[in-house]
């Protein structure tokens, strides 16, 4: 690809991004209107200060102390008024700032939450961590920086015209001057920027790391595996580190050609200016004036390449946000248009395929009917596809072949809703947030009384506990319920799926953490919920099963068997052998 054709694409890609940003920064435009104004303000007051200045110098050399006194007064005047412009620019943008980053870090959050379930099994959740809190927060920043360098560069190219009008050669150089270090700036900008891509990746899987580090901190020093996960650590953290550092070189290195440059620029002016006052060219109060603010024009250069490099950390990070927002990258959910309100709770595997991966089937043209207010039971050998069967019933995947059908109509014609908020589910590893006990029982029911929450609490064995804690269903329980055991957990989880009031609720193991008393009265609850409920159970110990009106063995990703207890126990060999095995 030519170098032109390159360039053309990368506007084409900077525009397309704006375009893609705006419709989130325009919830928020009246704010940035705000600070292009006050910029534009402070703009103008650059323009002029230079050429009051300029004045000022004349009326003292001049000795006409008139001028230096109204010039003085309205310089004081002008200032004051750069400082409340500032002030109040800084106000709006602050707050522009923070509600835009919140709206689009909210944007980004909400997209996440609609990736397939396999996308996130595949990806570190740095990549998605890092977006969220860095990238967008760049996005922002372009529409009020790329204003202010805007303005900056206008208001230099200002104070570059009024050299122009006092004195052409002067012009000449400083044209000179900046595009020698524009050139030189421009280098170091295309080798940064790569650097950056790939510095950017790495990022995002040291963001996976840590979040790893914090969750399984414990688990680490169960392990005892502090050193072997350091050296881990260590060796992502330095490889972070080693881009950094060249970046870092890169921009030392340019840093001392372009102020050596600008340190020889500077000499050269001095020794120009001198040779043009010799020659009656330019008079010594111009000089004075130039040299007052030749650092401004130089600068010129500077926020030209800050505009430079903004569009390009722009486009990185627009172009890593957009990856989750749009559906070109990541794979999103899809569902059908067709809404129920409240199922039956009738559902039905038909010749059902499914696997993680292409290289291995998990479950393997299963079938089997489970009608409304049945309770039904899956048994198998760990890794036989039974909590596979509850991740598809929940359309957290899409299945290869065949049909799943809930209330005779096709999963994929259902809505999200329809699908989801007809069921509960209560795994053997449930995540608690690390709010409290109540806000995660709002998660699922934002306007719960007290007493509905008080119930299903009771309900799940977990009311007695909480009322010990000094504050009660206020404590906070910490990251992924720290601070409960693994039955307290389930326990609240248990709570938090009665509190849907679902016509399906699905059990993974939900008792597996539970000592033998509270998976009694669990037992006992789910038992008074039986011919309500259409209630699937996949059960570890079959003593919890016993009871259901059906149990379906699985095998290998197949249904080899179904039936009562009483039924199973007479005929299935396997069935036998895990109940043995059980009693011993």
């Amino acid at each position: 690809m030519s170098k032109n054709k390159k360039k053309k694409n990368e506007l084409k890609g900077t525009f397309k991004n704006l375009l893609k940003s705006w419709r989130f920064i325009k919830e928020q435009k009246l704010k940035l209107f705000g600070c292009l104004f006050f910029s534009l303000l402070l703009c103008t007051i650059s323009v002029i200060t230079p050429l009051l200045s300029a004045k000022l110098l004349l009326g003292l050399t001049d000795g006409i102390f008139d001028t230096v006194i109204k010039v003085s007064t309205a310089m004081l005047i002008i200032e004051l008024s750069r400082n409340i412009c500032h002030f109040l620019y800084n106000r709006i943008f602050y707050r522009y700032l923070m509600d835009t980053v919140s709206s689009l870090q909210c944007v980004i959050a909400e997209e996440t939450l609609k990736l397939e379930t396999e996308e996130l099994d595949k990806k570190s959740s740095g990549i998605f961590i890092d977006r969220l809190n860095n990238d967008t927060r760049e996005i922002v920043n372009i529409f009020s920086q790329l204003g202010d360098a805007l303005m900056d560069v206008l208001t230099n190219i200002g104070v570059l015209i009024a050299v122009l009008v006092v004195n052409k050669v002067m012009f000449l150089y400083f044209v000179i001057t900046c595009t020698l270090l524009f050139i030189i700036e421009k280098v170091r900008m295309t080798k940064m920027f790569k650097i950056d891509k790939k510095r950017r990746k790495i990022a995002e899987k040291n963001t996976g790391l840590i979040g790893e580090l914090v969750r399984g901190i414990r688990d680490i020093k169960v392990l005892n595996a502090n050193d072997n996960f350091m050296n881990k650590a260590k060796e992502r953290l330095k490889e972070a580190n080693e881009e950094n550092y060249k970046m870092e070189k890169v921009r030392m290195n340019y840093r001392l050609v372009v102020s050596s440059l600008r340190d020889i620029c500077d000499i050269a002016f001095i020794f120009l200016g001198i040779y043009l006052v010799s020659i009656s060219n330019l008079t010594i109060a111009n000089f004075v004036v130039i040299y007052m603010y030749k650092d401004r024009i130089i600068g010129l250069l500077g926020y030209i390449t800050f505009v430079i490099e903004l569009l390009k950390k722009f486009n990185v990070a627009a172009d890593r946000v957009f990856e989750v927002v749009d559906d070109e990258h990541f794979k999103k959910e899809t569902f059908g248009n067709r809404s129920i309100k409240k199922v039956k709770g009738d559902f039905e595997f038909k010749n059902v395929t499914f696997s993680y991966d292409e290289s291995k089937k998990v479950l393997k043209d299963i079938s089997f009917k489970v009608n409304a207010n049945e309770t039904v039971a899956f048994v198998g050998k760990s890794g036989s596809g039974k909590s596979t069967i509850f991740s598809l019933i929940n359309k957290l995947y899409n299945i290869d072949e065949g049909e799943i059908l809930i209330d005779g109509i096709n999963i994929n014609n259902l809505t999200k809703d329809s699908i989801r908020n007809n069921m509960s589910i209560i795994t053997q590893n449930p995540y608690i947030f690390n709010f409290s006990i109540k806000e995660n029982l709002k998660l699922v029911k934002e306007n719960m009384t007290d007493e509905e929450m008080i119930d299903v609490c009771k309900t799940a064995c977990l009311h007695d506990f909480i009322m010990t804690l000094p504050d009660g269903y206020d404590t906070l329980v910490g990251e992924g319920g720290l601070t409960l055991s693994g039955g307290q957990r389930q326990r609240l989880a248990i709570a938090r799926a009665l509190l849907k009031k679902t016509e399906i609720i699905l059990f993974d193991e939900a008792t597996s953490a539970l000592d033998n008393e509270t998976q009694n009265e669990i037992q006992k609850a789910i038992n008074n919920m039986k011919g309500e409920y259409t209630i699937l159970i996949i059960a570890h110990r079959l003593s919890t099963v016993i009871d259901s009106d059906r149990i379906i063995m699985i095998e290998d990703g197949k249904v080899i068997d179904e039936g009562t207890h009483e039924k199973l126990l007479k005929s299935n060999e396997a069935y036998q052998k895990l109940y043995k095995k059980e009693l011993i």
